[in-house]
């Protein structure tokens, strides 16, 4: 997250902006797992070369979502890639009322700042123009399998995506523990390229793409704490 008040996401901020929103405050619509916090290890040709953190806190109506994605691919003592990635993702009820990113790709910074802004929600960003977000736009985050339902705002510099989203037969998929659980199985193409796996309870499972090199990249969830 960026540093200073000027650009900071605050909660004041967004509550006045997402005011009709206000009432009873229910989780219903939003797959927070049990536990409040994902992790993933990130897997190429074997070997661990990342992980990715959720954390999920609750403060009355509110609903923060921390991200952190951790990369480093070496050959030998050489770094190949580095990739880091902040996110502070902020839901009210079961509305998105906004988000903050940072990204280094290997040097070259990416941001993306989206806020709760009136007619709905205001997205800037590394790689576009403010713009108003479609009603049913969320995040990339992955967490909540609604995304998949429309199009989606990327979290490293703000685009929006239309990616085809193929749902496909439910399958078992291996977390890090080496378990083997039932999940649904989804497959994006056209603007996105990447199958993704959610639990019979909704919760992120497991996500699979290649990188720029062409290895496969896997995310194998990690035991609950």
């Amino acid at each position: 997250m960026e540093k200073g008040r000027r650009n900071a996401i605050t909660r004041r901020g967004l509550l006045a902006g997402a005011a009709v929103l206000s009432g009873r405050f229910a989780y219903a619509g939003l797959p927070v797992p049990p536990d409040s916090r994902v992790d993933f290890r990130l897997m190429r040709h074997g070997s661990q070369i990342g992980t990715h953190a959720m954390t999920f806190s609750r403060d009355g109506e509110v609903l923060t979502v921390q991200i952190a994605v951790d990369v480093l691919v070496k050959f030998g003592p050489i770094p190949l890639v580095r990739y880091t990635h902040r996110n502070q993702e902020i839901w009210q009820r079961d509305r998105l009322v906004g988000f903050e990113s940072r990204t280094d790709r290997n040097g070259k910074p990416l941001h993306v700042k989206a806020r709760w802004d009136g007619p709905g929600l205001a997205v800037e960003g590394t790689g576009t123009p403010r713009y108003i977000a479609p009603a049913n736009a969320l995040a990339t985050t992955h967490w909540n399998s609604s995304m998949l339902r429309g199009p989606m705002i990327g979290t490293q510099d703000g685009q929006l995506v239309h990616p085809v989203v193929s749902a496909q037969p439910e399958e078992r998929i291996r977390l890090a523990s080496g378990e083997q659980i039932a999940a649904r199985h989804y497959r994006l193409s056209g603007d996105l390229d990447f199958d993704i796996w959610y639990d019979t309870s909704d919760t992120w499972a497991g996500m699979r793409f290649a990188a720029d090199d062409g290895s496969v990249i896997t995310y194998e969830r990690l035991p609950a704490a």
